[in-house]
């Protein structure tokens, strides 16, 4: 698949017509987290409901200073259109407007761009569409996480939202977050981090677990 993002890359100061109008990426961003996040088709079943729980949880994103932004090879006047089912999926009034932008993509200028296609999908002229990709931003505008999912599987928002509260958390504090965290628990002190240096910066408390090996590597901390 030509083109796309890895870990650490700066976002393509793109600019895209959306259901907002239009837009320079790094405007759109500002100072703030983003989400960039692809979806094959308008008027699809699973799309339906990805774009309906991220609509949903709108307000958890907004709260962490996250902006959110979809995209697919739709236009505008489809992607309006279709935020009607949208809303009336979720029990809300049927208007045009979600809690975020939509980018019409129709030429796929973007999603070979940022290495978005699904070789495996094709629409009914035969062209690949977009898979279920999701891209975090940090302010810095550097690529933080990538996620990519198939046509046939719907992503999970809510792991989305677990994800940034942890890339959040972990950018301001030397921690790590253990399988299955969710915040509010107990974090991963950074194996690089000297004994004594972190009694200091944890005053809550370092909590060692005892192993077989001797090594002394699991190191618990309440959240900071």
């Amino acid at each position: 698949m030509p083109g796309g993002l890895l870990l650490g890359d700066e976002a393509p100061n793109f600019e895209a017509n959306t259901t907002i109008g239009r837009i320079r990426f790094h405007d759109f961003l500002g100072d703030s987290w983003g989400i960039l996040f692809s979806h094959p088709r308008d008027f699809t079943p699973v799309c339906t409901t990805e774009l309906g729980r991220a609509a949903k949880l709108a307000p958890e994103f907004a709260k962490k200073n996250v902006k959110l932004i979809a995209l697919s090879i739709d236009s505008v006047e489809d992607h309006l259109a279709w935020s009607k089912d949208i809303n009336a999926y979720n029990g809300e009034e049927p208007t045009e407007k979600l809690p975020f932008p939509i980018i019409d993509d129709k030429n796929r200028d973007l999603a070979i761009q940022l290495g978005m296609l699904d070789p495996a999908e094709k629409d009914e002229k035969g062209m690949p569409v977009t898979a279920r990709v999701v891209f975090v931003f940090g302010p810095d505008k550097k690529l933080k996480l990538s996620i990519l999912y198939p046509a046939t599987t719907g992503r999970n928002f809510d792991e989305i939202l677990r994800v940034v509260t942890s890339l959040q958390l972990t950018a301001e504090k030397r921690v790590a977050t253990p399988v299955d965290w969710k915040d509010g628990e107990s974090v991963m002190v950074l194996p690089t981090i000297p004994e004594e240096e972190a009694k200091a910066l944890f005053p809550k408390g370092v909590f060692t677990k005892e192993l077989p090996s001797g090594k002394k590597y699991l190191r618990y901390t309440p959240q900071p």
